[in-house]
């Protein structure tokens, strides 16, 4: 619940010291006025302090009133109550020259010692006893609010016959709830870098078809985001016509450009209307500071039981896959880095590095391309959901899906014990630790992954390397992903992540007599005695075969394991690697509970691969058909 408290302040003593009676400009007057709706024949020095309950003001706030009193108060006791306050009111009398001229020889300089230059208490002059005068001071004011641009208003008013007396609150409250200061500079009159830059923000994200322009669809779903209610035809068309005749290239193809939207806002502010600018920038998650709100980043803290994983669900896809249908213009299925960066434009850094590149698919060109971009916000799910919060409200979904949080987009999955005892699971990502010695070839491994035989991997960055990649398999015609992490060969220091996984691959290099050793030990002190399926491979198969210097041939200790065979494996290709060992290992982490028999069976692998090859092609060619359509 929001509370405010303001300080109304008096004319002060005169020169002897004494309490002027005749010079009181009327503050506590006012407040009495205010609470008892008439004017009070009594006045004490101060009035007792008020809280006006929310539901009888109109911004339905509570409001805390603090009066104050040199008469009866220390000046540390009113550098206390500046320092809590949100706003402050400073009452001088219409009728009397001197207490206008110590607005701003006395009042202003003491609050802005009390206060951070970085964060100014808005003010409020208030002009009291207009009864008692024919004319305006503001005149005398005008030049006071433009000098100091904490002063939000000054209303002129009259505690005895009650004049403005709702208003003067009204106001304070807008002045703490739609302060002008973060939005609008009116020396040079223009909104301030940091609310354009996030009206930027909301322009783009509101703009659902990015051509540039907001058309009448698009406006009335803003309306109906913002205010909970969509405009007329006339009435769309009367915003319209007011951008033209102020601005040339403010519409554009009867839609609402950029400069159009921000015109519209600097207007609202002008008005006074800074409500509606608030109300917008609010809706769309920023805070009184124009910064998106930690709540609407992080708007939930997701428990993640051990043994359980986290997802996107099938409307986050559907979400991403709308994003990324915006940003391809040229409908190629991938992200230029133009593309790419016009998508993150909505961000306040890029989030994905150079190698992201090498985690995910691309095309020949090494842009990233549907495949690969769906793949990498699935590993941003699964390795760091509260990272993938984050840029899911950067990209507005709560909004676009008319959510309440972006948390909805989170699927946390069954406890991993559960998918054993009832043989099944509803997973769609699992996670194959890769280990193996220096050398044996796990980098090599992962990029085939990504389509990438060994001279394409050989154009690859060492600096750009990735220790992940992910990307689709397909088991008995259901698309999976496969997340491959390569486990740093230290063997001393695994930790319990580089030993939590849906499956284990032990990689050697079939061609270097010292290379199964290492896997061999991997498996017999950390995975002997688990239930986590391990797999063998015999990397660099191309090369010739060396006789491995262990107790053991790797094809009799995946015997004496129940594991399968060895399985060979070569990225030295002339085209992309064969991908039927990422099916198997697949196929194994979601069947965990497969009998030994069933592995070795050719008749099983044969069903796995079939599967695989026909959905790959029906899956792609399915996204061209929907791209076509629309």
């Amino acid at each position: 619940m929001n509370e405010f408290a303001e300080l109304v302040f008096n004319r002060g003593e005169d020169a002897e010291g004494r309490q002027n009676i005749t010079a009181k400009v009327g503050k506590t007057s006012l407040i009495m006025s205010l609470v008892s709706e008439e004017f009070p024949q009594v006045v004490p020095y101060r009035a007792e302090e008020i809280t006006i309950p929310a539901d009888v003001t109109p911004e339905r706030v509570p409001t805390h009133i603090v009066d104050y009193s040199e008469a009866e108060q220390t000046d540390e006791q009113l550098s206390s109550e500046i320092s809590k306050a949100n706003v402050i009111c400073i009452v001088y009398a219409v009728n009397n020259k001197k207490s206008i001229e110590k607005v701003t020889s006395h009042w202003i300089p003491l609050i802005n010692d009390n206060t951070d230059k970085d964060s100014r208490v808005p003010v409020i002059l208030v002009g009291n006893k207009s009864d008692l005068v024919e004319h305006s001071s503001m005149e005398t004011i005008l030049p006071v609010m433009n000098q100091y641009t904490e002063i939000e208003t000054c209303v002129e008013c009259s505690a005895k016959n009650l004049k403005n007396i709702s208003e003067l609150f009204y106001y304070a409250q807008k002045a703490v709830l739609h302060p002008t200061g973060p939005l609008y500079c009116p020396e040079e009159k223009q909104m301030k870098p940091a609310c354009i830059k996030a009206l930027t923000r909301i322009f783009k994200v509101s703009d659902l078809d990015n051509d540039g322009i907001l058309n009448d669809n698009e406006l009335n779903f803003f309306q109906r985001t913002c205010f909970n209610a969509p405009l007329v035809s006339q009435a769309l068309e009367d915003v319209k016509n007011v951008v033209r005749k102020n601005m040339i290239d403010g519409v554009c193809d009867n839609g609402l450009t950029l400069k159009g939207f921000l015109f519209l806002h600097t207007l609202f502010i002008q008005r006074g209307r800074h409500e509606t600018t608030w109300t917008v920038l609010r809706r769309f998650g920023y805070d009184d500071d124009l910064e998106l709100h930690q709540d609407y980043l992080f708007p939930l803290t997701l428990k993640v039981p051990p043994d359980c994983t986290t997802e996107l669900n099938h409307n986050a896809y559907l979400f991403l896959q709308s994003v990324f249908d915006k940003h391809d213009k040229d409908r190629d299925c991938a992200l230029s880095p133009e593309e790419l960066k016009d998508l993150f434009d909505v961000f306040p850094y890029m989030p994905w590095g150079p190698d992201v590149n090498n985690t995910v698919c691309t095309n020949d060109e090494g842009w990233i391309t549907y495949q690969g971009y769906l793949s990498q916000w699935t590993l941003t799910t699964y390795l760091d959901v509260q990272r993938c919060l984050e840029y899911l409200g950067y990209l507005g979904y709560s909004i676009i899906s008319e959510q309440e949080s972006q948390a909805v987009a989170i699927t946390v999955t069954r406890d991993k014990k559960i998918d054993l005892q009832k043989k099944q699971t509803q997973r769609s990502v699992f996670r194959c630790n890769v280990f193996g010695d220096s050398g044996s070839g796990k980098s090599g491994f992962l990029q085939a992954f990504l389509g990438r035989n060994l001279t394409r991997q050989n154009t690859v960055s060492e600096e750009h390397m990735s220790y992940y990649a992910i990307s689709t398999a397909y088991v008995y015609g259901q698309e999976k992903y496969l997340l491959l992490h390569e486990v740093f060969p230290d063997f001393d220091v695994l930790s319990d992540t580089d030993l939590a996984c849906d499956i284990v691959c032990l990689v050697y290099d079939a061609s270097n007599p010292h290379s199964f050793e290492y896997c061999a030990r991997v498996f017999k002190q950390y995975f002997m005695d688990t239930k986590t399926p391990c797999m063998m491979i015999a990397a660099k198969s191309d090369l010739q075969e060396a006789k491995q210097l262990y107790a053991l041939t790797p094809l009799e200790f995946c015997r004496k394991h129940k594991m399968p065979p060895p399985q060979a494996f070569t990225c030295n290709t002339a085209d992309a690697p064969c991908k039927d060992i990422y099916t198997k290992l697949t196929t194994m982490a979601m069947h965990p509970h497969v009998t030994q028999a069933d592995l070795k069976s050719s008749t099983f692998w044969l069903r796995v691969s079939a599967g695989a090859t026909v959905f790959a092609v029906l899956g792609f060619a399915m996204y061209r058909v929907l791209l076509k359509q629309r």
